[in-house]
């Protein structure tokens, strides 16, 4: 039997995803037509951009756990009269993380096409750096600063519990505190475009599935761990061809 008290619940849960499914859409769409069109040019403000939409597109699906988990604990402070805060505000504080991030790599996409280490269409120039890139990344998934950021991310209930603040200036430093965990859980994961070309959707679509395995399946933790793996031994093998 259906609980009629639960359907607002379920309602603003189904707006808030429809919403974020749209918004995710629209940033990979987007991404897209930046691809189609873009002739990847070195404007700082451009790259930003680029990058900014970027992590939206990846990022705000392996986010939604912690959204919802916000969401249905403001609903039950507002059914006791309690001061509530929009989800929004916590998201926007974990995106704000995100958008620095979004600065650096665009930083660091110029210093690298200046220097020669990436092309005019943002793709490695060089083997031995896209392994290098490759062989970070692997190792990262199996330190225990990247477990810790792991099992931050795995447990939004967790992170409520020990960290609630009060307000929407709480409710945005809570959005930072998580976004900075989930920096130091996929920050090299964000790097790999750099070895496989920054504008390649089909890279950032595995990227994206990856991160959203590792943090919400059940066993995901082993299943980055095996990945890293993996991204090791093709990171050998890309340099090892080199020298052949």
């Amino acid at each position: 039997m259906l609980d009629i008290r639960s359907w607002p619940i379920r309602l603003d849960r189904s707006v808030f995803l429809g919403g974020a499914a749209a918004v995710t859409a629209l940033a990979w769409f987007s991404l897209l037509r930046m691809n189609v069109h873009s002739h990847h040019s070195i404007d700082l403000a451009a790259t930003f951009l680029m990058w900014t939409v970027m992590m939206i597109a990846m990022m705000l699906p392996s986010a939604l756990p912690f959204v919802f988990a916000f969401g249905a604990e403001h609903r039950k402070r507002r059914a006791r009269n309690l001061p509530y805060v929009p989800a929004g505000v916590f998201l926007g504080g974990y995106f704000a993380m995100w958008t620095a991030f979004s600065a650096i790599a665009a930083l660091l996409q110029q210093a690298l096409q200046r220097g020669a280490l990436l092309s005019s269409m943002t793709n490695a120039t060089n083997s031995v750096f896209a392994g290098g890139i490759l062989i970070a990344a692997g190792v990262y998934q199996w330190t225990p600063f990247k477990d810790a950021c792991l099992r931050h991310c795995r447990s939004p209930l967790s992170f409520l519990l020990s960290d609630w603040r009060e307000g929407s200036l709480g409710a945005f430093r809570m959005g930072i505190d998580h976004g900075l965990f989930c920096l130091g859980c996929c920050w090299l994961l964000m790097v790999l475009p750099f070895a496989a070309g920054v504008m390649n959707l089909l890279w950032m679509a595995a990227i994206t599935a990856f991160i959203l395995v590792e943090k919400a399946a059940p066993g995901g933790q082993w299943f980055g761990k095996i990945g890293g793996a993996a991204l090791t031994g093709v990171g050998i093998w890309m340099i090892a061809s080199v020298s052949r």
